[in-house]
């Protein structure tokens, strides 16, 4: 065992019920629509951990906005060491073509301060013009040309540009992109390996969003704070600097309810039960309880955020004794996984299908033509564009490991199942076993049309994926 990796202890070995945790199991696989791993630390010692199969404790996992704290982390270090003050004002980092032409007032008073603690003085997201350039450009200048409504420090929005700002900031003052200054730092006494981020189109470290780490890594991140900062016998992160990003620095409570309204630190949020997290869309938690001396990483792929934190509160949090306990019942704890594609194996189409192209109407990933290809294991669906060819490849009753790239994007590592529902339609379970997202393909054929049916377990837009037809190419 390396030093920088986590011990293992039984549940009760640290004060928690083994049943307590079967429990809390049962009720995430039959209550939440998607779970993909859980790690819980209690007295410094890994008590439980699962990971809802293909995913497992090898995988990153997409982490979008639980990111912020580790930003804010590397903010507070930079700070640490005289790189910047808290209290800086923003457009002091940035040269003058990056500043809009007329300052306003807001603008100006602006503070590195306000950019963690979500109070910049914008209306809302200062992302608003990168996303209308379609994420070209220099963010930089077009976060700072967003009018500041707000007297900055007043008023909470949650801001994603407010971190990127925070990134560039870092990069301004130590000429380091954020993981490579936190790879000495924290991340190699952590023994954290392979953490991964998206960029800006300049290569700013985005921050705000589009780290990977695996749930182990979330875990230690977790415990460093609840150390206060401190690591085997090394103070990392200084121990002024844990109490102030993780106490409540401004109210949130008109942003939302329970545990979205109990404050807001810099870069960390105040949960209910005196806890304080990093969290990131669709259930992506480290989550710290400094009174039960436990720490609960967690990756998923909720649309309803809120039903995890319940969970725990209902099922662990009560059971946290202070003192080692006996095991008082037998227990059983289920063998998570993510459900493969049900159906039969074969159908009398594929035959007549095996190798026939379909051209498609006009759809996301710009795929303008499908080509299926059946044997006795499963099934190869090919999609093509006028620059390239993408293959997914899914088992009958099992999965099929692969990477696909889809509307533009890098990468997606998936597992794949597929079923014949009935004689005319198939379905493929593709699990992205790298971030939340989830996908049920339902593939009708009838009379030469072929329908494309995609459905996400969790999505950024409302209403449905937009429906794919086919027509077979003679």
């Amino acid at each position: 065992m390396k030093k920088s990796d986590l011990k293992r202890a039984k549940p009760e070995e640290v004060g928690i019920p083994g049943k307590a945790i079967a429990r809390f199991m049962e009720r995430a696989t039959t209550e939440l629509n998607s779970l993909h791993s859980f790690m819980l630390l209690r007295n410094g010692k890994v008590a439980a951990e699962f990971w809802w199969h293909p995913y497992a404790p090898e995988h990153p996992h997409l982490l979008f906005s639980l990111s912020k704290s580790f930003t804010s982390t590397a903010i507070g270090l930079a700070i640490s060491e005289g790189r910047l003050k808290i209290n800086d004002p923003v457009i002091g980092f940035f040269p003058g073509k990056r500043i809009p032409g007329e300052i306003s007032d807001g603008l100006k008073a602006m503070t590195v301060r306000h950019l963690l603690t979500m109070t910049s003085g914008h209306g809302k997201c200062s992302l608003e013009g990168v996303k209308k350039n379609k994420f070209q450009g220099d963010w930089v200048k077009q976060i700072l040309e967003e009018p500041v409504i707000h007297e900055p420090g007043t008023h909470f929005v949650y801001n994603s540009g407010a971190t990127y700002l925070l990134s560039a900031i870092l990069n301004s003052v130590t000429g380091e992109q954020l993981l490579d200054y936190l790879e000495p730092r924290i991340f190699s006494p952590l023994g954290i390996q392979g953490a991964k981020t998206e960029k800006s189109p300049d290569g700013t470290h985005v921050g705000g969003w589009g780290m990977s780490l695996k749930t182990e890594d979330i875990a230690k991140f977790g415990q460093l704070y609840l150390q206060k900062g401190k690591w085997e016998d090394k103070q990392l992160v200084p121990e002024s600097w844990v109490k102030e990003a993780t106490s409540f620095q401004v109210s949130n409570s008109h942003a939302g309810k329970f545990d979205w309204a109990q404050g807001y630190g810099y870069q960390f949020w105040r949960s209910q039960n005196n806890a304080y997290r990093g969290d990131g869309a669709f259930g992506q938690y480290c989550l710290v309880m400094p009174d039960q001396d436990a720490v609960i990483a967690a990756t998923s792929g909720l649309q309803n955020m809120q039903q995890i934190l319940d969970l725990i509160w209902e099922e662990l949090l009560p059971n946290m004794k202070k003192e080692k306990i006996s095991v008082l019942d037998k227990y059983k704890y289920i063998t998570p996984c993510m459900p493969k594609a049900s159906g039969a194996y074969s159908s009398p189409l594929a035959s007549k299908l095996n190798g026939k192209s379909w051209k498609l109407s006009d759809n996301p990933g710009k795929f303008n033509e499908a080509e299926f290809n059946f044997d006795g294991s499963g099934v190869r669906l090919k999609l093509g564009t006028e620059q390239r060819t993408e293959t997914l490849t899914a088992s009958y009753g099992d999965w099929k490991y692969g990477q696909i790239h889809l509307e533009n994007d890098s990468a997606r590592c998936y597992a794949a199942s597929a079923g014949w529902i009935s004689d005319k339609e198939l379905h493929v379970f593709i699990c992205c076993y790298e971030q939340p997202f989830n996908v049920v393909l339902k593939c009708l054929f009838e009379h030469g049309n072929l329908t494309m049916d995609m459905k996400f377990n969790v999505t950024f837009w409302s209403g449905p994926w937009p429906m794919i037809t086919g027509k077979m190419k003679v």
